[in-house]
């Protein structure tokens, strides 16, 4: 399935979540062929992200809707700001109001976050990756809020890329086994399919790089000096990622190892929504 038909989904399951058998409270105060308009104001600073989103939202209940932009996504934002004006029913932009600010607020919150790491790890070659720590059924608008902060997505699900974890490497009766299970699995089904495998410590190391056939290697929870250590093991042969106790006070510390990568849960599941609301615009008569 494709982006843009997640988000279609996200989008239909999200409104009939919300709308259920009907939106009462519009029903029955609002008369069904009354036009509106509505400004989406900036209440805290931060990354802009969501605008494209928020559109996609308004034209699934209503195509004919008229939508201008203002700010972009991944625009800077400062409070007092319009993002973007949207002119549609007045029962569209009620029932789809909700939904556009939780996802908004939601991207704009990581988004902001991401930038920040991102801004921080600009004098390194470093660059920061996301995971799979998401919140169910809204991955695709999480990764896509990283994308905006300018960091890169790392696998979207359990499908596109094979990762040899902690417990895989251990169900599987050891690191070896688990890549050579793992390779021939591509080779029989899939050989477009990478492999990354996760290391514990310097002998996980000399082990994969003894077998092979993985394109990169997980340091996980490696200080930032046995990163050092294994990066000389490594010798650029395989890329590299760090991963595991790493946060934006200790970022530095990792990147200057000269690590490919370094991932972080952190970018989505500790970033804290943004303020923001859709107002009506009352035409004066």
């Amino acid at each position: 399935m494709t982006k843009e038909a997640k988000i279609q989904l996200l989008i239909q399951n999200a409104l009939a979540e919300d709308i259920g058998d009907g939106d009462h409270s519009t029903l029955s105060t609002i008369d069904k062929g009354a036009q509106g308009k509505a400004v989406l104001k900036v209440k805290q600073e931060g990354i802009l992200a969501g605008v494209e989103v928020a559109e996609l939202i308004f034209r699934f209940m209503q195509p004919d809707i008229s939508f201008s932009q203002m700010k972009h996504d991944g625009d800077i934002m400062k409070p007092g700001e319009d993002a973007f004006e949207v002119q549609a029913m007045v029962h569209t932009i009620l029932q789809c109001e909700r939904l556009v600010l939780n996802c908004m607020q939601r991207m704009s919150g990581i988004a902001t976050l991401t930038h920040k790491y991102v801004q921080k790890l600009k004098p390194y070659k470093t660059r920061l990756l996301d995971t799979r720590k998401t919140t169910p059924n809204f991955r695709v608008l999480e990764k896509e809020a990283v994308r905006i902060g300018g960091a890169v997505n790392h696998r979207f699900g359990l499908y596109d890329m094979i990762m040899l974890k902690d417990n895989h490497i251990d169900y599987s009766g050891g690191i070896a086994r688990a890549i050579e299970n793992a390779y021939a699995y591509t080779q029989r089904n899939n050989p477009a399919l990478k492999i990354e495998v996760e290391t514990r410590n310097l002998d996980d190391v000399a082990i994969v790089m003894q077998t092979g056939k993985v394109q990169r290697i997980m340091l996980d929870n490696f200080s930032p000096a046995k990163i050092e250590e294994a990066l000389k093991m490594i010798g650029g042969r395989f890329e590299t990622e760090a991963s595991g106790g790493i946060n934006y006070n200790n970022l530095e510390q990792y990147a200057a190892t000269g690590v490919d990568f370094i991932s972080s849960g952190a970018i989505i599941h500790q970033a804290v929504s943004l303020d923001l609301s859709l107002k009506a615009v009352i035409e004066k008569s």
